[in-house]
């Protein structure tokens, strides 16, 4: 059973519905996690690297198997749930199955209190209510990490660190079910972000979902492209298609939980696109007066990326970029690395981009703008060849 901390939390965020707590009194000695893909085995990972004794479960148990042997947790075994329940259960499935997989675990009594890690939360705690599930118990949440890449051989225990957590508890929802949910966060080293179930979905629609769709639609136009189109791809089209490459089956169930808000989002998108291309073909025809309209939208764009917050979640900062070539060989990373640590220059951000058909590449390193004179002169005497 889980335990009390006698000690008095300490606001870390406030949300728009209040204060979150992050240090939180409750203790998580055991948790479930129903659902072994990517999240599920990242929070139980994390929690194992926080000495939380964790229990596994999925449908499949070839997936159950994998996620243990990485260190994941040990089997559930549910015949033991009403003996010996779990502080609190983790359901990590398709939202379509939220609800049904919550009221099956309420059912047995398998744990104290219940959260979902699903990317969509109207509508699962929409058909919680409809079967009659717990909602004392129950706290949505959902955590803004994730990776290209599914299944629990691509798991992390430091995928949540930093991350935003939002959760989402409804009137219903005990005090102590909301601990139990910002214990979960805190242990994952996540900030927990309090949000209503529509406004979370509506937000997540402009932030993530609609941004697959268009990242898919441009991967799309790639199918049918020339090879030499192909071979004149560089980094630009990576970065915006790099999503793409996601399960489209896991993102079928993401979407048609969240699809008039990604809808909406994505009209205004097509409309934007319409009218550029709209503008464009004027452009060919030869109207000059057509290139307002583009550079508008490229405006536009500008400001909306500049309103993506920065590193730590606060206002984003402008960095200078020290290019530095690099060769495509073992530890090659880890000696720039070595070299930003001896000149005591720290690195905000990297990004690789590889030369094709040569064994070498671009490290372009974002780092503070008084430092960036300093950092290229100390890597041009250490022989780095920066452009």
């Amino acid at each position: 059973m889980a335990t009390r901390r006698r000690r008095l939390p300490a606001p870390s965020v406030t949300g728009p519905y209040g204060p979150i707590y992050q240090d939180t009194e409750m203790e998580l000695r055991t948790v479930l996690v129903v659902g072994t893909g990517l999240i599920g085995t990242s929070v139980a990972l994390a929690l194992r690297k926080r000495g939380v004794r964790v229990l596994l479960a999925d449908r499949d148990p070839g997936a159950v198997r994998l996620a243990r042997e990485l260190g994941a947790g040990e089997d559930w075994l549910p015949a033991t749930a009403a003996s010996d329940p779990a502080d609190l259960a983790i359901i990590a499935v398709p939202p379509a199955h939220v609800a049904s997989e919550l009221l099956e675990l309420q059912r047995i009594g398998a744990a104290r209190f219940y959260t979902d890690v699903a990317s969509v939360k109207a509508e699962p705690i929409h058909r919680a209510v409809q079967l009659g599930c717990d909602l004392t118990t129950y706290v949505a949440s959902h955590p803004l990490a994730g990776r290209e890449k599914s299944g629990p051989g691509a798991a992390r225990d430091d995928l949540f660190l930093g991350r935003p957590w939002a959760l989402c508890p409804t009137e219903e929802a005990d005090p102590e079910a909301k601990a139990a949910v910002l214990r979960l966060i805190e242990l994952c080293g996540a900030n927990a972000v309090e949000v209503g179930a529509i406004d979370h979905d509506r937000a997540v629609a402009v932030v993530s979902h609609a941004p697959h769709v268009a990242a898919s639609a441009v991967a799309a136009r790639l199918a049918d492209a020339t090879d030499v189109a192909l071979g004149l791809a560089g980094q630009g089209v990576r970065d915006v298609t790099r999503i793409a490459g996601s399960d489209p089956g896991l993102w079928l169930g993401i979407l048609a939980g969240n699809a008039s808000p990604v809808a909406e989002v994505l009209e205004a998108v097509a409309n934007d696109l319409a009218d550029a291309a709209s503008a464009l073909r004027a452009l060919a025809d030869g109207d000059g007066t057509a290139t307002h309209e583009i550079t508008q939208l490229l405006k536009r764009g500008v400001a909306g990326h500049d309103r993506i917050p920065g590193k730590h979640g606060g206002p984003a900062s402008s960095y200078a970029t020290v290019q530095v070539v690099i060769g495509d060989r073992p530890g090659q990373l880890a000696r720039l690395f070595q070299a930003c640590d001896e000149v005591g220059v720290n690195v905000e951000d990297v990004r690789l981009e590889h030369a094709p058909g040569l064994p070498l590449g671009i490290a372009e390193l974002s780092v503070e703008p008084d430092a960036a004179a300093t950092l290229t002169e100390a890597l041009h005497e250490r022989g780095w060849q920066v452009p």
